[in-house]
Protein backbone atom coordinates (compact mmCIF):
# COMPACT_ATOMS: atom_id res chain seq x y z
CA UNK A 1 0.00 0.00 0.00
CA UNK A 2 1.44 3.26 -0.77
CA UNK A 3 2.55 5.79 1.89
CA UNK A 4 0.05 8.92 1.54
CA UNK A 5 1.45 12.00 0.59
CA UNK A 6 2.81 14.82 3.10
CA UNK A 7 0.95 17.99 1.51
CA UNK A 8 3.50 20.98 1.69
CA UNK A 9 3.42 23.26 4.21
CA UNK A 10 2.51 26.93 3.24
CA UNK A 11 6.30 27.81 3.00
CA UNK A 12 6.48 25.75 0.02
CA UNK A 13 3.13 26.76 -1.41
CA UNK A 14 5.09 29.73 -1.59
CA UNK A 15 7.71 29.14 -3.32
CA UNK A 16 10.81 28.56 -0.20
CA UNK A 17 11.70 25.63 -2.32
CA UNK A 18 11.27 26.62 -5.70
CA UNK A 19 8.33 23.93 -6.02
CA UNK A 20 10.28 21.02 -6.54
CA UNK A 21 7.74 18.21 -6.96
CA UNK A 22 4.63 20.04 -6.70
CA UNK A 23 4.30 20.83 -10.61
CA UNK A 24 4.16 17.83 -12.49
CA UNK A 25 1.79 16.19 -11.10
CA UNK A 26 0.62 19.76 -9.91
CA UNK A 27 -0.24 19.87 -5.98
CA UNK A 28 -3.84 20.13 -5.24
CA UNK A 29 -2.88 22.77 -2.75
CA UNK A 30 -0.88 24.29 -4.97
CA UNK A 31 -3.43 24.67 -7.80
CA UNK A 32 -5.56 26.21 -5.96
CA UNK A 33 -3.65 28.71 -4.52
CA UNK A 34 -2.54 29.21 -8.35
CA UNK A 35 -6.52 29.83 -9.11
CA UNK A 36 -6.84 32.22 -6.03
CA UNK A 37 -4.41 33.90 -7.79
CA UNK A 38 -6.18 34.04 -10.86
CA UNK A 39 -9.29 35.17 -9.58
CA UNK A 40 -7.97 37.88 -8.14
CA UNK A 41 -6.34 38.96 -10.84
CA UNK A 42 -9.71 38.84 -12.88
CA UNK A 43 -11.36 40.86 -10.83
CA UNK A 44 -9.57 43.74 -11.49
CA UNK A 45 -10.95 43.16 -14.75
CA UNK A 46 -14.65 42.36 -13.42
CA UNK A 47 -14.34 45.83 -11.50
CA UNK A 48 -12.37 48.22 -14.38
CA UNK A 49 -14.64 50.73 -15.45
CA UNK A 50 -14.07 51.04 -19.38
CA UNK A 51 -17.27 53.05 -20.47
CA UNK A 52 -15.94 55.92 -21.68
CA UNK A 53 -19.25 57.27 -21.69
CA UNK A 54 -19.15 57.61 -17.84
CA UNK A 55 -18.19 59.90 -15.72
CA UNK A 56 -16.40 57.31 -13.96
CA UNK A 57 -14.11 55.74 -16.52
CA UNK A 58 -10.79 54.58 -15.65
CA UNK A 59 -11.86 53.74 -12.08
CA UNK A 60 -13.07 50.90 -10.01
CA UNK A 61 -17.01 50.08 -10.41
CA UNK A 62 -16.84 48.47 -6.74
CA UNK A 63 -15.49 50.06 -3.38
CA UNK A 64 -13.32 48.43 -1.20
CA UNK A 65 -15.70 47.38 1.59
CA UNK A 66 -18.02 44.80 -0.83
CA UNK A 67 -15.44 44.14 -3.50
CA UNK A 68 -14.80 40.91 -3.16
CA UNK A 69 -18.48 40.25 -3.13
CA UNK A 70 -19.58 41.77 -6.17
CA UNK A 71 -17.10 40.49 -7.75
CA UNK A 72 -18.74 37.18 -6.72
CA UNK A 73 -15.17 35.88 -5.44
CA UNK A 74 -15.56 32.15 -3.92
CA UNK A 75 -15.34 33.15 0.31
CA UNK A 76 -15.22 36.53 -0.31
CA UNK A 77 -15.49 37.15 3.29
CA UNK A 78 -11.82 35.16 3.79
CA UNK A 79 -10.27 38.42 2.27
CA UNK A 80 -10.47 42.16 2.48
CA UNK A 81 -9.20 45.02 0.03
CA UNK A 82 -7.78 47.77 2.20
CA UNK A 83 -5.63 49.76 -0.23
CA UNK A 84 -6.85 50.77 -3.82
CA UNK A 85 -3.65 51.52 -6.72
CA UNK A 86 -3.69 54.28 -9.41
CA UNK A 87 -1.41 54.61 -11.81
CA UNK A 88 -1.01 57.54 -13.96
CA UNK A 89 2.43 57.96 -16.95
CA UNK A 90 3.90 60.40 -19.04
CA UNK A 91 4.23 59.34 -22.05
CA UNK A 92 1.48 58.54 -24.85
CA UNK A 93 0.28 54.88 -23.48
CA UNK A 94 -2.90 52.63 -24.90
CA UNK A 95 -6.05 53.55 -23.92
CA UNK A 96 -6.60 50.35 -22.24
CA UNK A 97 -3.86 51.71 -19.46
CA UNK A 98 -4.99 55.62 -19.40
CA UNK A 99 -8.90 55.14 -20.34
CA UNK A 100 -10.40 58.89 -20.26
CA UNK A 101 -13.93 59.72 -19.57
CA UNK A 102 -15.82 61.39 -22.32
CA UNK A 103 -17.76 63.59 -19.83
CA UNK A 104 -16.11 67.06 -18.56
CA UNK A 105 -16.86 65.62 -15.09
CA UNK A 106 -14.79 63.20 -15.18
CA UNK A 107 -13.28 61.46 -12.16
CA UNK A 108 -10.26 62.13 -12.91
CA UNK A 109 -8.45 62.52 -16.48
CA UNK A 110 -5.10 61.27 -15.69
CA UNK A 111 -5.06 58.53 -13.76
CA UNK A 112 -7.29 54.88 -13.57
CA UNK A 113 -7.26 52.08 -10.84
CA UNK A 114 -4.31 49.96 -11.40
CA UNK A 115 -5.30 47.19 -8.91
CA UNK A 116 -5.76 46.42 -4.94
CA UNK A 117 -3.81 45.51 -1.82
CA UNK A 118 -5.95 42.85 0.21
CA UNK A 119 -5.51 40.80 3.51
CA UNK A 120 -7.20 38.02 4.83
CA UNK A 121 -9.44 38.54 7.27
CA UNK A 122 -8.85 37.96 10.81
CA UNK A 123 -10.94 34.93 11.09
CA UNK A 124 -9.10 33.00 8.30
CA UNK A 125 -5.53 33.83 9.90
CA UNK A 126 -6.10 33.23 13.27
CA UNK A 127 -6.76 29.98 12.07
CA UNK A 128 -4.44 29.30 9.65
CA UNK A 129 -1.54 30.51 11.88
CA UNK A 130 -0.66 33.82 8.89
CA UNK A 131 -1.79 36.50 7.68
CA UNK A 132 -1.61 36.57 3.70
CA UNK A 133 -1.29 40.13 2.14
CA UNK A 134 -1.74 40.15 -1.92
CA UNK A 135 -0.89 42.72 -4.05
CA UNK A 136 -3.16 42.79 -7.24
CA UNK A 137 -2.05 44.46 -10.73
CA UNK A 138 -4.70 44.80 -13.40
CA UNK A 139 -3.43 43.94 -16.78
CA UNK A 140 -5.00 45.38 -19.90
CA UNK A 141 -8.40 45.74 -20.77
CA UNK A 142 -7.83 44.79 -24.45
CA UNK A 143 -5.57 41.79 -26.15
CA UNK A 144 -2.48 43.58 -27.71
CA UNK A 145 -3.38 46.94 -28.42
CA UNK A 146 -0.59 47.76 -26.12
CA UNK A 147 2.50 45.81 -27.82
CA UNK A 148 2.58 48.86 -31.10
CA UNK A 149 2.69 51.81 -28.56
CA UNK A 150 4.45 50.75 -25.46
CA UNK A 151 8.57 51.92 -26.10
CA UNK A 152 10.28 48.65 -25.62
CA UNK A 153 13.69 50.08 -25.39
CA UNK A 154 15.31 49.02 -22.04
CA UNK A 155 15.89 52.00 -19.52
CA UNK A 156 18.37 51.97 -16.04
CA UNK A 157 16.24 50.65 -13.27
CA UNK A 158 18.63 53.02 -11.35
CA UNK A 159 15.50 54.41 -9.43
CA UNK A 160 14.64 51.15 -8.05
CA UNK A 161 17.80 50.10 -6.83
CA UNK A 162 19.20 50.69 -2.93
CA UNK A 163 22.74 52.88 -2.25
CA UNK A 164 24.02 49.79 -1.72
CA UNK A 165 23.61 47.92 -4.88
CA UNK A 166 24.58 51.33 -6.81
CA UNK A 167 27.57 51.32 -5.19
CA UNK A 168 28.39 48.15 -5.68
CA UNK A 169 28.01 48.62 -9.56
CA UNK A 170 29.38 51.66 -9.74
CA UNK A 171 32.56 49.90 -8.10
CA UNK A 172 33.11 47.37 -11.03
CA UNK A 173 32.36 49.82 -13.56
CA UNK A 174 35.78 51.21 -14.63
CA UNK A 175 34.78 54.57 -15.02
CA UNK A 176 32.49 53.63 -17.37
CA UNK A 177 29.00 55.32 -18.09
CA UNK A 178 27.10 53.73 -15.23
CA UNK A 179 24.17 53.10 -16.85
CA UNK A 180 25.68 51.72 -19.79
CA UNK A 181 27.69 49.33 -17.34
CA UNK A 182 26.50 45.81 -18.17
CA UNK A 183 26.13 45.28 -14.42
CA UNK A 184 23.30 47.91 -14.28
CA UNK A 185 19.90 46.10 -14.43
CA UNK A 186 17.28 47.52 -17.05
CA UNK A 187 13.73 47.18 -17.16
CA UNK A 188 11.41 47.89 -19.74
CA UNK A 189 11.02 51.14 -20.25
CA UNK A 190 6.84 51.24 -20.46
CA UNK A 191 6.87 49.33 -17.72
CA UNK A 192 9.00 51.16 -15.13
CA UNK A 193 6.82 54.84 -16.39
CA UNK A 194 3.53 53.03 -15.63
CA UNK A 195 5.46 52.11 -12.14
CA UNK A 196 7.18 55.40 -11.45
CA UNK A 197 4.85 58.16 -12.33
CA UNK A 198 3.44 60.69 -10.60
CA UNK A 199 0.94 63.70 -11.22
CA UNK A 200 0.97 66.48 -8.38
CA UNK A 201 -1.91 67.70 -10.19
CA UNK A 202 -4.35 64.30 -9.53
CA UNK A 203 -5.62 63.49 -6.17
CA UNK A 204 -5.21 59.70 -7.23
CA UNK A 205 -1.67 59.81 -8.18
CA UNK A 206 0.26 62.45 -5.99
CA UNK A 207 2.41 59.60 -5.56
CA UNK A 208 3.53 57.03 -7.83
CA UNK A 209 1.79 53.64 -8.27
CA UNK A 210 5.20 52.73 -6.39
CA UNK A 211 5.58 55.05 -3.88
CA UNK A 212 1.69 53.21 -2.74
CA UNK A 213 2.68 50.45 -3.26
CA UNK A 214 6.04 50.52 -0.73
CA UNK A 215 4.39 52.86 1.75
CA UNK A 216 1.15 50.59 1.88
CA UNK A 217 3.21 47.02 2.16
CA UNK A 218 5.52 48.39 4.57
CA UNK A 219 2.67 49.62 6.64
CA UNK A 220 0.62 46.47 6.81
CA UNK A 221 4.23 44.44 7.34
CA UNK A 222 4.64 46.59 10.50
CA UNK A 223 1.06 45.89 11.73
CA UNK A 224 1.02 42.16 11.28
CA UNK A 225 4.71 41.86 12.21
CA UNK A 226 3.58 39.11 14.91
CA UNK A 227 1.34 37.14 12.60
CA UNK A 228 3.66 35.41 10.14
CA UNK A 229 3.25 37.50 7.07
CA UNK A 230 3.94 36.89 3.46
CA UNK A 231 3.29 38.52 0.49
CA UNK A 232 1.91 37.55 -3.00
CA UNK A 233 2.00 39.65 -5.78
CA UNK A 234 -0.34 38.71 -8.28
CA UNK A 235 -0.83 39.88 -12.32
CA UNK A 236 -1.50 39.21 -15.72
CA UNK A 237 0.04 40.38 -19.10
CA UNK A 238 1.10 44.17 -18.07
CA UNK A 239 0.32 43.12 -14.49
CA UNK A 240 2.69 40.34 -14.80
CA UNK A 241 4.73 42.95 -15.72
CA UNK A 242 4.40 45.19 -13.18
CA UNK A 243 4.09 42.56 -10.09
CA UNK A 244 7.52 40.87 -11.20
CA UNK A 245 8.99 44.77 -11.31
CA UNK A 246 7.49 45.78 -7.99
CA UNK A 247 8.38 42.40 -6.24
CA UNK A 248 11.86 42.83 -7.28
CA UNK A 249 11.03 46.66 -5.84
CA UNK A 250 10.40 45.98 -2.30
CA UNK A 251 13.30 43.26 -1.53
CA UNK A 252 15.30 45.15 -2.84
CA UNK A 253 14.95 48.21 -0.61
CA UNK A 254 14.03 46.54 2.92
CA UNK A 255 11.49 43.61 2.61
CA UNK A 256 13.77 41.07 3.74
CA UNK A 257 13.13 38.76 6.96
CA UNK A 258 9.19 37.82 5.07
CA UNK A 259 8.97 35.74 1.95
CA UNK A 260 7.55 37.77 -1.11
CA UNK A 261 6.03 35.51 -4.51
CA UNK A 262 5.15 36.50 -7.38
CA UNK A 263 2.40 34.19 -9.10
CA UNK A 264 1.89 35.49 -12.88
CA UNK A 265 0.43 34.66 -15.78
CA UNK A 266 1.44 35.35 -19.75
CA UNK A 267 4.16 37.93 -18.84
CA UNK A 268 6.12 39.40 -20.88
CA UNK A 269 9.54 39.66 -20.47
CA UNK A 270 10.76 42.15 -18.10
CA UNK A 271 14.25 43.08 -18.15
CA UNK A 272 17.96 42.55 -18.96
CA UNK A 273 20.46 39.61 -17.43
CA UNK A 274 21.68 42.28 -14.85
CA UNK A 275 18.28 42.61 -13.71
CA UNK A 276 18.03 38.69 -13.93
CA UNK A 277 21.00 38.31 -11.99
CA UNK A 278 19.63 40.33 -9.40
CA UNK A 279 16.64 38.91 -8.88
CA UNK A 280 18.13 35.94 -8.66
CA UNK A 281 20.09 36.36 -5.51
CA UNK A 282 16.95 37.37 -3.53
CA UNK A 283 16.66 34.45 -1.51
CA UNK A 284 13.46 35.52 0.14
CA UNK A 285 12.19 36.26 -3.14
CA UNK A 286 10.01 33.29 -5.57
CA UNK A 287 8.64 33.62 -8.98
CA UNK A 288 6.22 31.06 -10.45
CA UNK A 289 5.08 32.15 -13.71
CA UNK A 290 2.08 30.36 -15.31
CA UNK A 291 2.91 29.93 -19.24
CA UNK A 292 0.42 28.90 -21.96
CA UNK A 293 3.23 27.59 -24.31
CA UNK A 294 1.79 29.20 -27.80
CA UNK A 295 0.91 32.84 -25.85
CA UNK A 296 3.20 34.80 -27.92
CA UNK A 297 3.29 37.91 -25.62
CA UNK A 298 5.58 35.69 -23.11
CA UNK A 299 8.32 36.26 -25.90
CA UNK A 300 8.14 39.65 -25.88
CA UNK A 301 9.99 42.42 -26.43
CA UNK A 302 12.68 39.93 -26.83
CA UNK A 303 16.28 38.86 -27.13
CA UNK A 304 17.51 41.06 -29.88
CA UNK A 305 16.85 44.16 -27.84
CA UNK A 306 18.90 42.34 -24.90
CA UNK A 307 15.71 41.16 -22.82
CA UNK A 308 15.71 37.70 -21.04
CA UNK A 309 13.10 35.34 -19.65
CA UNK A 310 12.73 36.51 -15.54
CA UNK A 311 14.58 33.54 -13.54
CA UNK A 312 11.72 31.94 -11.28
CA UNK A 313 9.86 28.72 -11.83
CA UNK A 314 7.57 28.37 -14.62
CA UNK A 315 4.73 25.88 -14.71
CA UNK A 316 4.19 25.23 -18.90
CA UNK A 317 0.69 24.86 -19.87
CA UNK A 318 -0.87 24.53 -23.58
CA UNK A 319 -4.68 25.32 -24.04
CA UNK A 320 -5.00 22.76 -26.76
CA UNK A 321 -4.68 19.87 -24.57
CA UNK A 322 -7.99 20.63 -22.75
CA UNK A 323 -11.50 19.45 -24.79
CA UNK A 324 -13.45 22.17 -24.04
CA UNK A 325 -11.80 25.21 -26.09
CA UNK A 326 -12.03 25.84 -29.86
CA UNK A 327 -8.97 25.16 -32.21
CA UNK A 328 -8.85 29.11 -32.00
CA UNK A 329 -6.23 30.61 -34.47
CA UNK A 330 -6.44 34.12 -32.22
CA UNK A 331 -3.48 34.88 -30.46
CA UNK A 332 -5.49 36.78 -28.11
CA UNK A 333 -7.66 33.67 -26.97
CA UNK A 334 -3.92 31.83 -26.53
CA UNK A 335 -3.06 35.18 -23.95
CA UNK A 336 -6.94 34.90 -22.36
CA UNK A 337 -6.47 34.73 -17.95
CA UNK A 338 -9.77 32.54 -17.54
CA UNK A 339 -8.56 29.72 -20.23
CA UNK A 340 -5.53 29.69 -18.74
CA UNK A 341 -7.28 29.19 -15.13
CA UNK A 342 -9.31 26.88 -16.94
CA UNK A 343 -6.39 25.00 -17.70
CA UNK A 344 -4.52 25.09 -14.85
CA UNK A 345 -7.82 23.74 -13.59
CA UNK A 346 -7.40 20.29 -15.34
CA UNK A 347 -3.59 20.21 -16.33
CA UNK A 348 -2.23 16.94 -15.63
CA UNK A 349 0.74 17.34 -17.46
CA UNK A 350 2.19 18.14 -21.04
CA UNK A 351 1.88 13.98 -21.44
CA UNK A 352 -0.96 13.27 -18.92
CA UNK A 353 -4.64 13.46 -19.91
CA UNK A 354 -6.73 16.96 -19.01
CA UNK A 355 -8.72 16.16 -16.08
CA UNK A 356 -10.86 18.59 -13.80
CA UNK A 357 -9.21 18.47 -10.82
CA UNK A 358 -10.57 21.13 -8.81
CA UNK A 359 -14.62 22.47 -9.75
CA UNK A 360 -14.35 25.37 -11.96
CA UNK A 361 -17.29 26.17 -13.92
CA UNK A 362 -16.42 26.33 -17.56
CA UNK A 363 -18.31 29.03 -18.57
CA UNK A 364 -15.65 31.30 -17.00
CA UNK A 365 -13.68 30.84 -19.78
CA UNK A 366 -16.28 33.18 -21.95
CA UNK A 367 -16.46 35.40 -19.42
CA UNK A 368 -14.15 38.20 -21.52
CA UNK A 369 -14.08 35.80 -24.94
CA UNK A 370 -15.74 33.29 -26.90
CA UNK A 371 -12.74 30.31 -26.96
CA UNK A 372 -15.36 28.25 -25.35
CA UNK A 373 -16.74 25.60 -27.36
CA UNK A 374 -20.47 26.03 -29.46
CA UNK A 375 -21.78 23.21 -27.83
CA UNK A 376 -21.28 24.49 -24.35
CA UNK A 377 -24.13 26.68 -25.29
CA UNK A 378 -21.98 29.87 -23.30
CA UNK A 379 -22.78 33.47 -24.57
CA UNK A 380 -18.87 35.17 -25.36
CA UNK A 381 -17.81 38.07 -23.21
CA UNK A 382 -20.58 37.82 -21.18
CA UNK A 383 -19.54 39.83 -17.98
CA UNK A 384 -21.36 43.18 -18.32
CA UNK A 385 -22.92 45.57 -15.96
CA UNK A 386 -26.56 44.88 -16.14
CA UNK A 387 -28.16 47.13 -19.20
CA UNK A 388 -24.54 48.50 -18.99
CA UNK A 389 -25.03 50.86 -16.07
CA UNK A 390 -28.27 52.16 -17.63
CA UNK A 391 -31.12 53.05 -15.44
CA UNK A 392 -34.52 54.81 -15.64
CA UNK A 393 -35.70 57.44 -13.46
CA UNK A 394 -38.84 58.20 -12.33
CA UNK A 395 -39.40 61.31 -15.40
CA UNK A 396 -39.48 57.93 -17.31
CA UNK A 397 -35.42 59.09 -18.48
CA UNK A 398 -32.46 56.62 -19.07
CA UNK A 399 -29.47 57.26 -17.61
CA UNK A 400 -26.25 56.25 -16.97
CA UNK A 401 -26.11 55.44 -13.13
CA UNK A 402 -23.85 56.94 -10.38
CA UNK A 403 -21.79 54.45 -8.59
CA UNK A 404 -23.26 53.65 -4.94
CA UNK A 405 -21.96 56.38 -2.31
CA UNK A 406 -19.54 53.07 -1.01
CA UNK A 407 -18.37 52.62 -4.68
CA UNK A 408 -17.29 56.41 -5.22
CA UNK A 409 -13.50 56.72 -6.23
CA UNK A 410 -12.13 58.38 -3.48
CA UNK A 411 -8.05 58.92 -3.16
CA UNK A 412 -6.37 57.13 -0.71
CA UNK A 413 -4.78 58.78 2.16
Amino acid sequence: MAASQTRPTWSELIGSKNWEGLLDPLDLDLRKLILLSGDFIQATYDAFNNDQNSKYCGSSRYGKSSFFQKVMLENASDYKVVFFLYGTARVSVPEAFILHSLSRESWDRESNWIGYIAVTSDEVSTASGRREIHLVWRGTTRNYEWINVFGAAPVSAKVLLSAETLKDISSSSDGDDEDENEGMPKVMSGWLTIYTSDNPKSPFTKTSARTQVLKKVNELLKLYKDENPSVIISGHSLGASLSILSAFDLVENGVKDVPVTAIVFGSPQVGNKAFDERLKKMTNLKVLHTRNVIDLITLYPGGLLGYVDTSGTELKIDTRKSPSLKDSKNPGDWHNLQAMLHVVAGWNGAGGEFEMKVKRSVALVNKSCEFLKDEYMVPGSWWVEKNKSMVRREDGEWVLASPDEEDMPVPEN
